[in-house]
């Protein structure tokens, strides 16, 4: 199987992804959410895979949707905000679920910025490293009149509290490796150079241990009360399409492209 925007590499009975659109920050477009979503179903058909390490090319773990094509809010029949909660169904959505729900663990390795839907990728993850120069961004609000989706509002409040995952979704404030390390929204920080090598070494490990134990871990953990990740990602899509339809978001998109300070006016 061929990739367009990741690179797939299977040794030792570890899956190894790579975001590979480095010269877009790995920004999600339809591309790269369709790879990772036929990565995830190929990692799960392969039983010789017992481990699989995601990370990314480049300086940046992953900047989010990308907000410079069109590709995602395409269809001129639809308004952006049914555009975006269309997007989020069919393609966002199911991406992120397939990934979640691997059977074997995932570790991930974040090289550098995750900015919105790539804080939500990054979560996915069993375990997640990143390196002391990361840093873990939610701008949808501040920056674009939207909420945080791909399942953010799901993870953020069960990992770091309440009061902590409504600051990072309200105020959009840089949170570096370190405090999301002590928050206990990632497994560890580590330093730049270590942060490849640490993940191949916690892979290794779950490679030469008990798969089906962890499948069942997995499966436990991730069914949490008072909701599932499958209904909070239905709640976020409905929210975020309305969104998707104000003015604010239209500004947003606008100030993203012509690289200015967005000029939000409530509407």
């Amino acid at each position: 199987m061929q990739f367009d925007t990741l690179l797939f590499e299977r040794r030792e009975g570890i899956a190894h992804v790579t975001l590979n659109r480095p010269d877009r920050l790995n920004a999600l477009n339809l591309a790269l959410i369709t790879d990772l979503r036929a990565a995830a179903a190929k990692i799960d058909s392969d039983h010789d895979i017992r481990a699989v390490v995601l990370t990314a090319s480049g300086r940046a773990f992953c900047s989010g949707a990308d907000l410079m094509g069109d590709d995602l809010l395409g269809d001129q029949q639809l308004s952006r905000g049914e555009n975006i909660g269309a997007g989020l169904r069919k393609h966002f959505n199911p991406m992120v679920n397939a990934w979640y729900q691997l059977r074997v663990p995932v570790v991930v390795a974040v090289n550098g910025i995750a900015a919105g839907a790539g804080v939500s990728l990054a979560l996915v993850g069993d375990i997640v490293l990143a390196a002391r120069s990361a840093t873990f961004l939610q701008l949808f609000a501040p920056k674009l009149g939207l909420m945080p989706d791909l399942g953010s509002t799901f993870h953020l409040p069960r990992l770091v509290g309440t009061a902590r995952a409504k600051g990072l979704a309200l105020l959009g404030d840089a949170l570096t490796a370190a405090d999301a390390a002590s928050w206990g929204l990632i497994w560890a920080c580590v330093d730049d150079g270590e942060v490849q090598a640490q993940a191949q070494s916690i892979a290794r490990r779950f490679a030469a241990g008990p798969t089906q134990a962890f499948q069942r871990i997995k499966a436990v953990f991730n069914v949490e009360l008072p909701r599932t990740l499958t209904e909070q990602l239905a709640l976020e899509a409905v929210a975020q399409a309305e969104l998707g339809d104000t003015q604010d978001f239209a500004e947003g998109v606008q100030a993203f492209r012509q690289k200015r300070a967005p000029n939000f006016t409530g509407k």
